[in-house]
Order: structure tokens, then C-alpha cells, then sequence
């Protein structure tokens, strides 16, 4: 199970009642509306410096993130969380200095959403909560010269590979792995003034370590790169027709 770029509505859709039960069960405290430090509840704002100028500023989400509490038909309960976080195009930029430094404002943003969401993350799994974070990241290694400038993409900081309570996903991994040749893509773009696709990895299905142990298999289902989509004609023409993105999903004996 697990299924990557949703809204809140289509999550709720993928859970058979027979199989498995979904609260939707936020954590954190109220941040008001000044805001909080550390791990306020998603749909709140989180105070944290962007711009390094001893000034706190207030992050919010547009989308905030859905958390469910899950137990399945043999018992087994763990923790999902569905995320959707900023996106770095500058819309609605004049000119190329301004696309620059909506560019900037707009990863400062979602890196500061990463790092809200990644200290959620080291709460659960420190309790030895599975969990899986799964969604819409719009980010990944490598994906604009941003990423020097700040050090880290958020996908790196979600998957915390470093820390004390890292989260895995065979996509992200192997993207970081080799930041030339070819890598998985779940999202394809059409750039109407080179007039080409620009393919992205950008939807991801995070496990922790409790979870990864228990084989899961994951699978993006795109068209161009997945034989058994090309080979299946309606099924190859829904996946174009529904999104820009190709869901992602992950199967799992829970």
C-alpha cells in the first residue's frame, strides 16, 4: 500500500475498511497567530529565521499536510503523513532578476516546510512509531543551482540520512547516488519556449526503518519507463491524460 501525490481526498479513497482503519490524527500544538517554534500542528505556522537576518519569520503551508493514524485487519498500526510543499517556480516573475529572487524566497520557504516536517518526523520515529511520508515534494537532488547555494535539497533533509532517524526511498537514493546519467522520474513538463518535456523526480514514498525491513516494493507507474504501462494502450493513455505526475506506489505485507 502507500500511493504518492494525492490530495487529502484521494488518500482517503485508497483504504478498504475491510482491510485497515485511517484516523486523521494531527500532532503538535496550536501555533497561534503569532506562530511557533520547533513542530507546531501542520496547519499552523512555524517562526523560523529564512533570511539569516536575526528576524523570525512565519512559515505556513498551503496545503498542509495530512497525518493518519493506521491499523491494519492483523493489527499492525503505524503513522502516515501526506505532504505537498511549496513549489520554487517563480510565477508571476517581470524579468529574469526578478524570477531570481522569487527563485530564492520560494526554496527558503520550502526548505523551511522540510525542516518542520522533518522535526514531526524524528518524534515519531524516536517513539519507534512506523511511519511513511509520502507526496508531492517539488524538489530533488539536483534539480535547479539553488541547491548549492543553500547546501541541501529538502528531499535530503526529509530523509534526515545523516541523523539519528533517517527515512528511505530507493528513488531518492539512487538520484543522490549519481548526480549524472540517467535517474527515476515521476512528473514530465512541457517547456513551450525550448519545446520539450523536462521529466522530474519530484513524488516520493519515505519508509523508516521498521517499515523498509518488511520488503516493500516500490514502483512508478510511467508510461515511457515502465514497460508494463507502455504495453497496456488505455491504461498508457490515462496515465498521460490524468497529470503531469505518475503515481507512485509501494506495496507492502503490513
Amino acid at each position: 500500500m502507500g500511493f504518492a501525490n494525492n490530495t487529502q481526498q484521494e488518500i482517503a479513497l485508497l483504504f478498504d475498511p475491510d482491510t485497515m482503519t485511517a484516523v486523521h490524527d494531527p500532532h503538535g500544538e496550536p501555533s497561534g497567530a503569532k506562530g511557533a517554534r520547533g513542530a507546531p500542528r501542520f496547519d499552523g505556522s512555524l517562526l523560523i529565521d529564512l533570511d539569516i537576518d536575526a528576524t523570525e519569520d512565519q512559515v505556513v503551508f498551503s496545503k498542509p499536510p495530512i497525518e493518519l493514524a493506521i491499523e491494519t485487519r492483523s493489527g499492525f498500526a503505524f503513522r502516515m503523513i501526506g505532504a505537498h510543499l511549496k513549489s520554487k517556480a517563480p510565477h508571476g516573475a517581470r524579468d529574469d532578476k526578478h524570477a531570481m529572487q522569487i527563485s530564492i524566497a520560494n526554496r527558503r520557504k520550502q526548505l523551511a516546510q522540510a525542516i518542520w516536517l522533518r522535526a514531526r518526523i524524528d518524534s515519531h520515529v524516536a517513539d519507534k512509531t512506523p511511519l511513511m511520508l509520502l507526496g508531492d515534494l517539488n524538489d530533488g537532488p539536483g534539480l535547479d543551482a539553488f541547491e548549492n547555494l543553500f547546501g541541501r535539497s529538502s528531499v535530503e533533509i526529509i530523509l534526515g540520512a545523516d541523523g539519528a532517524h533517517p527515512l528511505y526511498d530507493p528513488h531518492a537514493a539512487r538520484a543522490l547516488s549519481q548526480r549524472l546519467g540517467a535517474t527515476p522520474t515521476t512528473s514530465r513538463f512541457w517547456i513551450r519556449q525550448e519545446k520539450r518535456f523536462l521529466q522530474a523526480l519530484l513524488d516520493y514514498i519515505m519508509v523508516c526503518p521498521g517499515l523498509r525491513d518488511r520488503a516493500p516494493q516500490w514502483r512508478i507507474w510511467h508510461p515511457l519507463d515502465d514497460p508494463a504501462c507502455w504495453g497496456d494502450s488505455a491504461l498508457r493513455e490515462a496515465l498521460v491524460a490524468a497529470s503531469d505526475h505518475f503515481p507512485v506506489t509501494l506495496d507492502i505485507d503490513v
